[in-house]
């Protein structure tokens, strides 16, 4: 079953993650520099106009409000009314053509996070680990897109995926909580589209996003497909798991790009779906700091 959460039509609907405490979901609209909210009691969404590109928010361990990706800056996100962004540091400077993209929080509160050239064209993107200090850490290099940060239940493994690329790789994670080498653990043919943001089950399944290819894809942590969930629009860009038991699967997807006649045929493109994946997820990491 797909249900219809916010029919609304964001341009760039990426990042969502499940606040248990609020029952809600909150997700971003990238290109149209918005954080939205939907409430599972009464089904309404709260809307919140940005200063810039907004790229993720995580809820935060100890302090209320979120850590955030605003352009090229990682700081806190005070939801007063409205809310306001404390900036803590401004991520690759000396790349001004590149910005944040996705991020999750770890176990130990950790948050790893990506950053992209915006145009999609230059392999100047990077993978960073965030500690609660707010020190930041490259740990790999050459994305062009990097998306989907994504942890096995265990822990010891790190997906990561470069969409321009078409792959998903996975990294083990070493004692010293940095990365071994990059591995390739699923490829996508074109007529798959592109791999875009994921999430993980408790199970170890790993489900991925289509941007371009109209669905969600579960993964075996062998790499094998499992299944796949079709969804009423093409450009399908990230998940979650949420809801009181964690069953249900939130799915983000994107308007921008289409063209006129695509848009007619998709009039649901940049909407906010839910669905029943058949299995439940785990709760999101949150930041230390």
């Amino acid at each position: 079953m797909v249900r219809v959460l916010d029919p609304a039509a964001a341009l760039l609907g990426e990042g969502p993650v499940w606040i248990a405490e609020e029952n809600a979901l909150y997700w971003v609209d990238i290109k149209g520099r918005q954080l939205n909210r939907y409430d599972m009691t009464d089904d309404a969404v709260t809307r919140w106009l940005m200063p810039a590109q907004l790229c993720w928010v995580i809820a935060r361990r100890h302090a209320s409000g979120f850590i955030a990706g605003l352009g090229k800056a990682i700081g806190v996100l005070h939801m007063s009314e409205p809310p306001v962004f404390e900036a803590k540091l401004d991520v690759e400077a000396e790349l001004p053509g590149n910005r944040l993209n996705d991020a999750k929080a770890d176990g130990a509160g950790n948050i790893w996070l990506g950053t992209m050239d915006d145009t999609e064209r230059r392999p100047d993107g990077a993978l960073y680990a965030l500690g609660a200090d707010f020190s930041l850490r490259r740990e790999d290099s050459g994305y062009v897109v990097a998306n989907g940060p994504a942890f096995s239940p265990d822990g010891v493994t790190l997906y990561h995926t470069d969409s321009a690329a078409r792959t998903v790789y996975r990294f083990r994670r070493r004692a010293d909580g940095g990365l071994a080498e990059r591995e390739v653990f699923v490829c996508f043919q074109p007529e798959d589209g592109y791999p875009d943001g994921m999430t993980v089950d408790a199970q170890g399944g790993v489900w991925v996003a289509h941007w371009g290819g109209g669905r969600v894809t579960r993964f075996l942590p062998d790499g094998t497909r499992d299944r796949a969930i079709e969804l009423p629009v093409s450009q399908v860009t990230s998940c979650a798991f949420g809801g009181k038991r964690l069953d249900r699967l939130f799915v983000t997807s994107a308007a921008a790009g289409l063209s006129a006649a695509a848009r007619a045929a998709e009039p649901l493109a940049g909407a906010l779906f839910e669905l029943d994946p058949g299995v439940v997820g785990l709760l999101p990491g949150r930041f230390a700091g």
